[in-house]
């Protein structure tokens, strides 16, 4: 059934993202009076077709990772005398530069409606607030202390986690300085600091961006306190109940949900003896963490309970509502700055500045993309603005067989005023398909490295 799941999310992710990019061709073509054969949604055989009034195919096709709309062209095959007016390539070199460039930003339009409807919607997330600073590390060289509240990163304001988060996000692989703003509870006083790094997190494939800083936020301690009991587990058997508190754990003093989870993880089908706190009365158990074998080989200990999650303090939780237009606004600067960390990203990656580990494919994309769903609409909804931005840049790179290839050809064309040589179009176009299979094998690569 998950697996179902998995494969249905992922589909009509897909699917809605391929759906626009194409209709953005398809809608353009027709404006400027293309013909356009079929509109497609994947590729192979034809599971559902239908034609509009115009003679326009539009077709579901087997296999689902992509796209396309076929436009009459005499560069393959035969036009009817009558309808050469409305073929592609007799088309000015603006008019097929616009039908081209239409698909990429029909991408950035779904991204900037969808952040639109977010914002709209409210805005909320955690104080970026340091709980505990490394001794010797590159924040505490710079003077960052606990307490402080990271109010901007490089003169951009950071008023939440994920503000911040995406600030050094945009500064991984960087050498210099990252410039600081803090202040402290209940004070205005802002004072600046600056973090020394030399290729920051490079090397990392998964980089800890506050880690990799020296950094903990702050969070509410976590209690040993039980939220959920696992039918069947260790801890239904020991008569373990929701609401219940660990206070000991063989004579140990449980201070902490990670020091019971350290204590249960080293004890695999060892008998515990517990003390837990139930209401007013303390009640004596014992429970015997059944034996779980990891990925690498290594046994730990699991007792089949779920934490009660700790509510932040109020003062420490931001809450951003907009009106319409400030929404507006809002999203189109969340999708320029996207679309502005995307190309400094893959830039970064060709200088050897970011591992090209960090490359994903289309298994990344299913498991992130149910885990977003599993998160809310909220999640999803920005997960799929976040790949519908990553999409549109990338169709837009100068390489042939993307629209940023084309594009290109017709730039030199409107330049030099006639088209590229068909033999340096076809050389190119081989080139561009041999640079993106390459691509997709590195990140199929990395997917199955990852699992």
């Amino acid at each position: 059934m998950e697996l179902l799941y998995t494969i249905a999310i992922t589909l009509a992710t897909l699917a809605v993202l391929v759906a626009v990019h194409e209709y953005g061709h398809f809608w353009v073509a027709r404006r400027c009076g293309v013909k356009v054969l079929r509109f497609s949604i994947g590729f192979g055989k034809s599971l559902w077709t239908w034609r509009d009034n115009e003679g326009t195919e539009y077709s579901v096709a087997a296999i689902p990772l992509g796209g396309y709309v076929k436009m009459l062209d005499e560069r393959e095959g035969e036009v009817d005398l009558a309808e050469v007016d409305r073929a592609f390539n007799r088309k000015p070199v603006l008019q097929r530069i616009a039908v081209v460039a239409a698909g990429p930003l029909a991408n950035f339009a779904l991204a900037l409606v969808a952040y639109w409807a977010l914002f709209m919607a409210g805005e909320s997330g955690f104080a970026p607030v340091i709980g505990e600073v490394k001794p010797g590390s590159v924040a505490d060289v710079a003077g960052l202390e606990a307490g402080q509240e990271i109010v901007a990163v490089d003169g951009r304001e950071t008023p939440t986690w994920q503000a911040l988060n995406f600030q050094l996000l945009d500064r991984i692989g960087d050498s210099g300085a990252i410039a600081f703003a803090v202040k402290y509870p209940d004070s205005d006083v802002i004072y600046e600091s600056e973090a020394i790094v030399h290729e920051w997190l490079s090397e990392q494939e998964q980089p800890d961006l506050f880690g990799g800083l020296g950094l903990t936020m702050y969070t509410p301690d976590i209690l040993p306190e039980v939220g959920e009991v696992t039918p069947g587990s260790p801890a239904e058997r020991a008569g373990l109940q929701t609401g219940d508190r660990v206070l000991s754990a063989d004579g140990v003093t449980m201070a902490l949900w990670q020091d019971w989870v350290a204590y249960v993880r080293a004890r695999p089908e060892q008998s515990i003896a517990l003390k837990v706190q139930r209401g007013d009365e303390v009640i004596d158990t014992r429970i015997t963490p059944e034996r779980i074998v990891d990925d690498e080989g290594e046994a730990f200990g699991r007792v089949g309970v779920a934490v009660v999650v700790p509510e932040m303090p109020p003062e420490l939780v931001r809450s951003f509502s907009r009106g319409p237009l400030e929404s507006l606004v809002a999203g189109a600067q969340r999708t320029a700055d996207l679309t502005v960390f995307t190309l400094n990203s893959i830039k970064k990656m060709l200088q050897g500045l970011i591992s090209p580990k960090n490359l994903s494919g289309p298994i990344t994309i299913a498991k992130v993309a149910t885990a977003s769903a599993k998160s809310g609409l909220e999640s999803y909804i920005s997960f799929l603005a976040l790949l519908s931005v990553s999409l549109g840049v990338l169709n837009l790179l100068p390489i042939p067989v993307l629209d940023g290839g084309h594009l290109l050809y017709y730039t030199l064309e409107l330049l030099a005023g006639r088209p590229v040589p068909e033999k340096i179009q076809a050389f190119g176009y081989q080139l561009g398909l041999f640079v993106v299979l390459s691509i997709m094998a590195l990140a199929l690569y990395n997917d199955f490295a990852r699992l």
